[in-house]
């Protein structure tokens, strides 16, 4: 099973849309495998997004992710980085499909409600990043079954 990188930026933790976003990944089947609370600082901002650390609005950005904490997850399900990738929808608000996350609830490029993943490769960097090794659990679920066909996992 893939593993991938999901935060609930600011803009979902300031309009208390934790729980309703968490929802809507569990109800498409993805587990959990890690999930916390944080404060992110200049430092691992710059890391994270280091392809944008010399854009006119990096800076902006920035400050916009360390307005209040962020939910980081690491989700799990098969093909789980495309998966999340297509619930979230395009990462400016106003241009996202509805029924997608930011079509459903963002209007803005930048205050879009989620980061995810963009690659199995960097799911693995940003999840190093955000969690130590033992933040990161591994269980069988009871429902797998459920959610999957024969074969498939």
């Amino acid at each position: 099973m893939e593993k991938t990188l999901v935060l609930l930026k600011p803009s979902c933790v300031q309009r208390q849309l934790i729980g309703e976003i968490i929802t809507r990944f569990e109800r498409r089947g993805l587990r959990i495998a890690g999930l916390k609370l944080m404060q992110l600082t200049d430092e691992i901002l710059r890391e994270h997004y280091s392809h944008l650390v010399d854009r006119p609005f990096f800076q902006s950005l920035a400050d916009s992710m360390m307005d209040s904490p962020v939910v980081a997850m690491a989700l799990e399900g098969k093909d789980a980085v495309h998966v999340v990738r297509t619930m979230t929808g395009s990462t400016n608000g106003r241009e996202a499909a509805p029924g997608t996350i930011r079509g459903d609830y963002s209007v803005s490029n930048q205050q879009n409600i989620v980061h995810a993943s963009d690659s199995s490769e960097n799911a693995i960097i940003e999840i190093n990043r955000f969690f130590k090794p033992e933040e990161v659990i591994d269980y069988k679920s009871s429902v797998l079954n459920y959610i999957y066909g024969d074969g498939e996992i």
